[in-house]
């Protein structure tokens, strides 16, 4: 079949083969010269009866036409999930199953497991079968036909864990001593593809083994955590429909108003991510990666610059919208790669991948970078006793981190490791005794410049020997106050205090700020309402 009209792959095909191109434009007010149309809303031409009608209403027909000439019928077709089961590849697990006059027999259990067979080439037979087709003599009993296709990757591996709690026993997948020590997983993080593609499966291997008597539990997992999907950014250039025209977006509805046009007449083409900065497109690199858009006209803004249209949707590379992890770490480091990615918002939600954004984080690893090295490139940590509001900065951060990864939230850690780092280099707090746990409690999140920068302070051994750090609760009891001052129930200014400090010291001193008596405009106090560590109210 070829339908260079409504497929992209037939469109290429036929593009390919200059005896098939031109083909006959079947879709009514579509430009298919460049690319196919692949949506439904259609209406179709140049097919006999069918003219007229859009795609769905013409599938009708079609159907219709051909049981009336007798050549076809109506027929709906089911797809069970079953049949994914079987995979036309050689890796995998046998189906142990032969067939005897084509009814299926499952094999005996004393003779499982059914082994893979030696072949020649792990590719599909001369005649289309399966690879386990090119088994020479590999027949049950020597006469019956095994089924051809294998089990899926998930068979296995969605009960292996159980094997886990007893990898050696030669008589079962796990003795009943080991399945009620371990019992089910603690916790499971997988991907929101892998609901049907392996969880669905995980569960129901453990219920079936749990319903034969096999296993202890019914639920694979206590607790269960799908990660977001990492999202594309796609870009789309307005383009006239028939001709090699393109708008940019900015200007579209002028230019469609200037020329008497309507959005109708408008279509938008893909443009890879890497030809767009800041929605501007880069139109030579555009007109070169595209040969049918080599002699393509661009109308800029009055900037001179051609701005496209921008959408998240799903990473594919039909949609030219996927970012390669090694040109990313490539351009900045395998370090600021993981920390964006982990920086991009919360692990259970999908999320756009924006290069731009990673711009911050790569700045965050230059600043911790500064706390060692100045620009001259000479070493900054040293060994002196650290204040003590260096230590309420770093323990006040490593308390945080610890409940923000028992919560999976990584974004908000990489957010307390940048407030940490800013507010130690404010005060060019460059102590051994606060960088070196600040490393410990980063190297999970930064390994590479965390590990570096452990062994160039002086330490003779890898960062993963340091003991991990734990919060002093001791150093973050706060015996200062920043009190709001209002005058007359407006809030005027703040002033800083000791929590210990006497309330009538406070209250005489407060009274002499600058900015309270500017308010107070030379009038006595009548009231001072005075709540310890919460506020201070004058009025007068």
């Amino acid at each position: 079949m070829a339908v260079p009209c409504g497929a992209s792959r037939d469109h290429r095909f036929a593009k390919h083969f200059t005896a098939l191109n031109p083909f006959v434009n079947v879709f009514e007010g579509v430009d298919v010269s460049v690319e196919a149309c692949e949506s439904k809303d259609v209406v179709i031409t140049n097919s006999d009866f069918l003219n007229g009608l859009k795609a769905p209403d013409a599938i009708q027909r079609c159907i219709e036409e051909l049981t009336r000439m007798g050549i076809g019928e109506r027929k709906t077709n089911y797809r069970l999930r079953d049949a994914v089961f079987g995979r036309q590849r050689y890796w995998g697990e046998p189906i142990p199953v032969y067939y005897k006059e084509n009814i299926p027999y499952v094999l005996p259990e004393h003779e499982l497991p059914l082994r893979l067979p030696e072949i020649d080439k792990y590719i599909p037979s001369e005649t289309g079968e399966p690879p386990l087709a090119r088994a020479k003599d590999w027949k049950y009993m020597g006469i019956y036909e095994y089924e051809k296709t294998t089990m899926p990757g998930w068979a296995g591996s969605s009960w292996y864990f159980f094997r886990y709690m007893d990898p050696n026993n030669p008589t079962a997948f796990a003795s009943k001593e080991a399945l009620h020590y371990w019992q089910d997983v603690d916790f499971y993080l997988g991907g929101s593809e892998h609901a049907t593609g392996h969880l669905l499966y995980f569960r129901f291997w453990t219920k079936v083994l749990h319903d034969l008597g096999h296993v202890p539990c019914d639920e694979p997992a206590r607790k269960l955590l799908n990660q977001g999907m990492i999202q594309g950014i796609s870009s789309m250039a307005a383009r006239i429909k028939g001709k090699q025209v393109f708008v940019s977006n900015d200007i579209l509805n002028d230019y469609l108003t200037e020329q008497q046009l309507s959005h109708d007449d408008v279509q938008y083409v893909y443009a890879d991510i890497h030809q767009v900065s800041n929605q501007k497109l880069d139109t030579e690199a555009f007109r070169t990666w595209n040969a049918d858009y080599s002699t393509a006209q661009f109308v800029y803004n009055n900037k001179k610059e051609f701005t496209v249209k921008q959408f998240v949707e799903k990473m594919s590379k039909s949609k030219y919208n996927v970012v390669n992890p090694d040109d990313v770490v490539a351009t900045y480091g395998a370090d600021c790669f993981r920390m964006y990615e982990m920086f991009l918002g919360p692990i259970e939600l999908s999320k756009p991948w924006d290069t731009q954004g990673i711009d911050g984080v790569s700045r965050f690893i230059r600043k911790l970078w500064r706390l060692f090295y100045n620009e001259q490139g000479q070493q900054l940590i040293h060994n002196d006793k650290a204040p003590a509001e260096g230590l309420k900065i770093l323990h006040r951060a490593i308390k945080k981190v610890n409940e923000d990864l028992e919560r999976l939230s990584f974004n908000t850690c990489v957010s307390t490791f940048m407030i940490c780092v800013n507010d130690l280099s404010a005060n060019k707090y460059h102590h051994a005794e606060l960088l070196k746990p600040l490393l410990t409690l980063l190297h999970p999140f930064a390994p590479f410049i965390s590990e570096y920068l452990w062994l160039q302070s002086g330490e003779t051994t890898s960062i993963l020997d340091s003991v991990y750090p734990v919060a002093d609760e001791s150093l973050l009891i706060e015996n200062t106050f920043e009190y709001p001052v209002s005058v007359n129930g407006k809030m005027r200014t703040k002033a800083l205090f000791p929590l210990d400090k006497d309330q009538k010291e406070i209250e005489a001193e407060t009274i002499q700020l600058e900015s309270v008596k500017k308010w107070m405009e030379g009038k006595p106090a009548k009231k001072i309402i005075f709540v310890k560590g919460r506020m201070i109210n004058i009025v007068v």
